[in-house]
Protein backbone atom coordinates (compact mmCIF):
# COMPACT_ATOMS: atom_id res chain seq x y z
CA UNK A 1 0.00 0.00 0.00
CA UNK A 2 1.09 3.64 -1.02
CA UNK A 3 2.13 5.64 2.07
CA UNK A 4 1.01 9.51 1.94
CA UNK A 5 1.92 11.75 4.22
CA UNK A 6 3.57 15.24 4.49
CA UNK A 7 0.91 17.72 5.35
CA UNK A 8 2.30 21.33 5.42
CA UNK A 9 2.70 21.63 9.53
CA UNK A 10 2.00 25.19 11.01
CA UNK A 11 2.10 27.10 14.65
CA UNK A 12 -0.87 27.06 16.49
CA UNK A 13 -2.29 27.60 19.95
CA UNK A 14 -4.45 25.76 22.22
CA UNK A 15 -7.84 26.38 22.35
CA UNK A 16 -9.54 27.29 25.42
CA UNK A 17 -13.50 26.38 26.69
CA UNK A 18 -16.63 27.96 26.45
CA UNK A 19 -16.40 30.56 28.58
CA UNK A 20 -17.29 34.65 28.78
CA UNK A 21 -14.62 34.92 26.64
CA UNK A 22 -16.37 32.92 23.92
CA UNK A 23 -19.54 34.95 24.44
CA UNK A 24 -17.19 38.42 23.95
CA UNK A 25 -15.96 37.15 20.88
CA UNK A 26 -19.26 36.24 19.28
CA UNK A 27 -20.26 39.77 20.20
CA UNK A 28 -16.81 41.50 18.15
CA UNK A 29 -17.68 38.79 15.03
CA UNK A 30 -20.50 40.05 14.77
CA UNK A 31 -19.45 43.07 13.22
CA UNK A 32 -17.87 41.06 10.23
CA UNK A 33 -21.22 39.45 9.92
CA UNK A 34 -22.80 42.99 9.87
CA UNK A 35 -20.07 43.94 7.26
CA UNK A 36 -20.51 41.51 5.24
CA UNK A 37 -24.58 41.70 5.12
CA UNK A 38 -23.81 46.23 4.16
CA UNK A 39 -21.64 44.59 1.62
CA UNK A 40 -23.91 42.29 -0.41
CA UNK A 41 -26.24 44.94 -0.45
CA UNK A 42 -24.29 47.42 -1.56
CA UNK A 43 -22.71 45.14 -4.24
CA UNK A 44 -19.15 44.66 -2.92
CA UNK A 45 -16.86 43.40 -5.13
CA UNK A 46 -15.84 39.57 -4.16
CA UNK A 47 -11.91 40.06 -4.02
CA UNK A 48 -12.28 42.83 -2.12
CA UNK A 49 -14.64 40.58 0.25
CA UNK A 50 -12.19 37.89 0.00
CA UNK A 51 -9.02 39.69 1.10
CA UNK A 52 -10.97 41.36 4.10
CA UNK A 53 -12.28 37.53 4.79
CA UNK A 54 -8.52 36.33 5.13
CA UNK A 55 -7.74 39.39 6.89
CA UNK A 56 -10.16 38.91 9.28
CA UNK A 57 -8.42 35.63 10.06
CA UNK A 58 -4.89 36.58 9.64
CA UNK A 59 -5.55 39.33 12.66
CA UNK A 60 -7.56 36.64 14.62
CA UNK A 61 -4.41 34.17 14.72
CA UNK A 62 -1.45 36.20 13.91
CA UNK A 63 0.79 33.19 15.21
CA UNK A 64 -0.80 30.81 12.62
CA UNK A 65 0.76 30.75 9.10
CA UNK A 66 -1.46 31.87 5.86
CA UNK A 67 -1.10 28.10 4.48
CA UNK A 68 -1.95 26.45 7.56
CA UNK A 69 -5.76 28.19 7.32
CA UNK A 70 -5.82 24.80 5.17
CA UNK A 71 -5.38 22.41 7.84
CA UNK A 72 -7.98 23.76 10.11
CA UNK A 73 -8.40 23.11 14.10
CA UNK A 74 -4.86 21.45 13.76
CA UNK A 75 -3.48 25.37 13.28
CA UNK A 76 -5.37 26.64 16.24
CA UNK A 77 -4.09 23.42 18.60
CA UNK A 78 -0.83 22.12 19.78
CA UNK A 79 -2.49 19.17 21.58
CA UNK A 80 -4.48 17.77 18.58
CA UNK A 81 -1.52 19.44 16.12
CA UNK A 82 0.86 16.50 17.38
CA UNK A 83 -1.95 13.36 17.47
CA UNK A 84 -2.16 14.61 13.92
CA UNK A 85 1.23 14.53 12.81
CA UNK A 86 1.55 10.89 14.94
CA UNK A 87 -1.57 10.28 12.78
CA UNK A 88 -0.55 11.27 9.35
CA UNK A 89 2.48 8.41 9.36
CA UNK A 90 -0.38 6.20 8.55
CA UNK A 91 -3.61 8.29 7.86
CA UNK A 92 -7.25 6.61 7.98
CA UNK A 93 -8.19 7.99 4.93
CA UNK A 94 -5.31 5.80 2.95
CA UNK A 95 -7.43 2.99 2.34
CA UNK A 96 -10.08 5.30 0.79
CA UNK A 97 -7.42 7.17 -1.43
CA UNK A 98 -6.34 3.76 -3.03
CA UNK A 99 -9.79 2.69 -3.44
CA UNK A 100 -10.57 6.05 -5.01
CA UNK A 101 -7.31 5.75 -7.66
CA UNK A 102 -8.72 2.34 -8.66
CA UNK A 103 -11.99 3.61 -9.19
CA UNK A 104 -10.69 6.72 -11.56
CA UNK A 105 -8.52 4.10 -13.48
CA UNK A 106 -12.01 1.84 -13.93
CA UNK A 107 -13.46 1.85 -17.26
CA UNK A 108 -16.91 2.66 -18.12
CA UNK A 109 -18.83 0.37 -19.91
CA UNK A 110 -18.30 2.05 -23.36
CA UNK A 111 -14.65 2.01 -22.43
CA UNK A 112 -14.31 5.81 -21.51
CA UNK A 113 -12.98 6.90 -18.73
CA UNK A 114 -13.22 9.77 -15.89
CA UNK A 115 -10.22 10.99 -17.40
CA UNK A 116 -11.88 11.75 -20.45
CA UNK A 117 -14.43 14.04 -18.82
CA UNK A 118 -11.67 16.64 -17.31
CA UNK A 119 -8.94 18.60 -18.52
CA UNK A 120 -5.68 17.65 -17.70
CA UNK A 121 -7.26 13.59 -17.39
CA UNK A 122 -8.33 14.51 -14.18
CA UNK A 123 -4.91 15.11 -12.51
CA UNK A 124 -4.23 17.99 -10.13
CA UNK A 125 -7.21 19.90 -11.08
CA UNK A 126 -8.96 19.80 -7.73
CA UNK A 127 -7.78 23.65 -6.70
CA UNK A 128 -10.45 24.46 -9.87
CA UNK A 129 -13.70 23.57 -8.52
CA UNK A 130 -16.18 24.40 -8.17
CA UNK A 131 -16.93 26.10 -11.14
CA UNK A 132 -19.79 28.63 -12.58
CA UNK A 133 -20.87 26.41 -15.93
CA UNK A 134 -21.99 29.66 -18.45
CA UNK A 135 -24.41 26.93 -19.95
CA UNK A 136 -26.33 26.34 -17.44
CA UNK A 137 -26.35 29.07 -15.01
CA UNK A 138 -25.33 27.10 -12.18
CA UNK A 139 -22.22 25.98 -9.84
CA UNK A 140 -20.81 22.38 -10.51
CA UNK A 141 -18.66 21.15 -7.84
CA UNK A 142 -16.29 18.21 -8.38
CA UNK A 143 -18.98 16.23 -7.22
CA UNK A 144 -21.47 17.00 -9.26
CA UNK A 145 -18.78 16.87 -12.33
CA UNK A 146 -18.07 13.19 -11.16
CA UNK A 147 -21.68 12.20 -11.70
CA UNK A 148 -22.23 14.53 -14.72
CA UNK A 149 -19.46 12.65 -16.25
CA UNK A 150 -20.85 9.24 -14.98
CA UNK A 151 -24.18 9.92 -16.51
CA UNK A 152 -22.42 11.23 -19.97
CA UNK A 153 -21.27 7.68 -20.61
CA UNK A 154 -24.40 5.83 -19.53
CA UNK A 155 -23.31 5.13 -15.91
CA UNK A 156 -25.90 5.73 -13.20
CA UNK A 157 -24.88 8.66 -10.60
CA UNK A 158 -23.59 7.44 -7.39
CA UNK A 159 -24.25 8.74 -3.95
CA UNK A 160 -23.07 12.14 -3.15
CA UNK A 161 -22.79 10.69 1.15
CA UNK A 162 -21.41 7.62 -0.48
CA UNK A 163 -18.09 5.88 0.05
CA UNK A 164 -17.49 6.02 -3.51
CA UNK A 165 -17.49 9.55 -4.03
CA UNK A 166 -15.45 10.24 -1.05
CA UNK A 167 -12.70 7.71 -2.31
CA UNK A 168 -12.97 9.69 -5.98
CA UNK A 169 -12.59 12.96 -4.46
CA UNK A 170 -10.34 11.81 -2.18
CA UNK A 171 -8.11 10.52 -5.13
CA UNK A 172 -8.58 13.59 -6.85
CA UNK A 173 -7.93 16.22 -4.20
CA UNK A 174 -4.50 14.64 -2.78
CA UNK A 175 -3.23 14.73 -6.79
CA UNK A 176 -3.57 18.86 -6.13
CA UNK A 177 -2.42 18.65 -2.95
CA UNK A 178 -0.39 22.08 -2.75
CA UNK A 179 -2.14 23.90 -5.25
CA UNK A 180 -4.15 26.88 -4.15
CA UNK A 181 -7.43 26.79 -4.53
CA UNK A 182 -8.54 29.22 -7.67
CA UNK A 183 -11.70 29.82 -7.99
CA UNK A 184 -13.30 32.30 -10.59
CA UNK A 185 -16.09 34.30 -10.64
CA UNK A 186 -16.73 34.91 -14.64
CA UNK A 187 -18.59 38.06 -15.55
CA UNK A 188 -21.65 36.74 -15.50
CA UNK A 189 -24.78 38.01 -13.50
CA UNK A 190 -25.64 34.46 -12.73
CA UNK A 191 -21.64 33.66 -11.18
CA UNK A 192 -22.05 36.34 -9.22
CA UNK A 193 -25.55 35.77 -7.99
CA UNK A 194 -24.40 32.59 -6.78
CA UNK A 195 -21.51 33.94 -5.16
CA UNK A 196 -24.18 36.20 -3.03
CA UNK A 197 -26.56 33.58 -2.57
CA UNK A 198 -23.50 31.21 -0.66
CA UNK A 199 -22.65 34.41 1.41
CA UNK A 200 -26.11 34.88 2.31
CA UNK A 201 -26.70 31.15 3.07
CA UNK A 202 -23.23 31.22 5.32
CA UNK A 203 -24.36 33.80 7.13
CA UNK A 204 -28.06 32.78 7.97
CA UNK A 205 -29.07 31.82 11.18
CA UNK A 206 -31.40 28.28 10.94
CA UNK A 207 -32.19 25.46 13.16
CA UNK A 208 -33.75 25.09 16.69
CA UNK A 209 -30.03 26.53 17.66
CA UNK A 210 -30.59 29.52 16.03
CA UNK A 211 -26.75 29.07 14.41
CA UNK A 212 -25.39 30.37 11.38
CA UNK A 213 -22.36 28.41 9.50
CA UNK A 214 -20.69 31.62 10.78
CA UNK A 215 -21.30 30.98 14.74
CA UNK A 216 -18.79 28.45 14.57
CA UNK A 217 -16.49 28.90 11.91
CA UNK A 218 -16.10 32.92 12.31
CA UNK A 219 -17.21 33.73 15.04
CA UNK A 220 -15.70 31.08 17.29
CA UNK A 221 -13.00 29.35 15.42
CA UNK A 222 -10.40 27.70 17.97
CA UNK A 223 -12.88 27.16 21.32
CA UNK A 224 -14.26 24.02 22.16
CA UNK A 225 -17.72 23.09 21.76
CA UNK A 226 -17.81 19.95 23.41
CA UNK A 227 -14.82 17.90 22.88
CA UNK A 228 -14.38 19.85 19.35
CA UNK A 229 -12.32 22.17 18.64
CA UNK A 230 -14.23 24.45 15.96
CA UNK A 231 -12.16 25.45 12.51
CA UNK A 232 -11.96 28.57 10.98
CA UNK A 233 -14.01 29.21 8.03
CA UNK A 234 -10.70 30.09 6.24
CA UNK A 235 -9.46 26.79 4.61
CA UNK A 236 -12.24 25.02 5.76
CA UNK A 237 -12.76 23.25 2.59
CA UNK A 238 -9.29 22.49 1.59
CA UNK A 239 -8.98 19.50 3.27
CA UNK A 240 -11.78 18.10 1.79
CA UNK A 241 -12.88 15.09 1.70
CA UNK A 242 -12.43 14.13 5.28
CA UNK A 243 -12.18 10.91 7.60
CA UNK A 244 -13.77 11.71 10.65
CA UNK A 245 -13.46 9.57 13.51
CA UNK A 246 -17.16 10.17 14.91
CA UNK A 247 -18.20 8.61 10.82
CA UNK A 248 -15.78 5.62 11.27
CA UNK A 249 -14.99 6.62 7.52
CA UNK A 250 -14.69 9.33 4.93
CA UNK A 251 -17.04 11.66 4.35
CA UNK A 252 -17.56 14.03 1.23
CA UNK A 253 -18.52 18.03 1.28
CA UNK A 254 -22.17 16.98 1.15
CA UNK A 255 -22.05 15.25 4.12
CA UNK A 256 -20.71 17.62 6.18
CA UNK A 257 -22.64 19.92 4.78
CA UNK A 258 -25.69 17.75 5.83
CA UNK A 259 -24.24 17.41 9.24
CA UNK A 260 -23.73 20.54 10.40
CA UNK A 261 -27.21 21.45 9.22
CA UNK A 262 -28.48 18.45 11.69
CA UNK A 263 -25.83 19.75 14.30
CA UNK A 264 -28.31 23.22 14.70
CA UNK A 265 -31.15 21.12 14.59
CA UNK A 266 -32.34 22.16 11.22
CA UNK A 267 -33.33 20.73 8.48
CA UNK A 268 -30.80 19.10 5.93
CA UNK A 269 -30.75 20.35 1.85
CA UNK A 270 -30.94 17.40 -0.42
CA UNK A 271 -27.08 16.87 -1.52
CA UNK A 272 -25.84 19.14 -4.30
CA UNK A 273 -28.89 21.39 -4.02
CA UNK A 274 -28.02 25.08 -5.16
CA UNK A 275 -27.90 26.26 -1.87
CA UNK A 276 -25.20 23.85 -0.86
CA UNK A 277 -22.68 23.99 -4.21
CA UNK A 278 -23.11 28.12 -3.92
CA UNK A 279 -22.30 27.91 -0.23
CA UNK A 280 -19.57 25.83 -1.47
CA UNK A 281 -18.61 28.71 -4.35
CA UNK A 282 -18.45 31.30 -1.62
CA UNK A 283 -16.56 29.27 1.21
CA UNK A 284 -14.20 28.38 -1.67
CA UNK A 285 -13.42 31.95 -3.38
CA UNK A 286 -12.87 33.07 0.13
CA UNK A 287 -9.97 30.87 0.20
CA UNK A 288 -8.33 31.26 -2.43
CA UNK A 289 -4.65 31.13 -2.60
CA UNK A 290 -4.87 28.80 0.37
CA UNK A 291 -3.05 25.34 -1.04
CA UNK A 292 -5.53 21.96 -1.12
CA UNK A 293 -4.88 19.36 1.91
CA UNK A 294 -7.14 17.02 1.33
CA UNK A 295 -7.49 14.53 1.95
CA UNK A 296 -8.02 15.04 5.80
CA UNK A 297 -8.83 13.91 8.99
CA UNK A 298 -10.69 14.76 11.85
CA UNK A 299 -11.38 13.78 15.37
Amino acid sequence: MTAYRGLPHFVGRAARPLSVRFLLVSLAALLLTAAHTSKAADGADPAQEARAFQDYFFKKFPNVKRDDFANGPYALNEDMRRQWEEKEQFPPYEFSLEAGKELFAEPFANGKHYADCFPDSGVGVRQNYPQFDGKSGKVITLELALNQCREANGEKAISYTGDDMAALTAYMAFTSRGKPFNIKIPDDVRAREAYEDGKRYFYTRRGQLNFSCATCHVQNPGERLRAEVLAPALGILNAMPIYRSEWGGMGTTSRRFITCNSQVRGVPLEPQSDEYRDLEYFLSYVSNGLPISGPGSRP
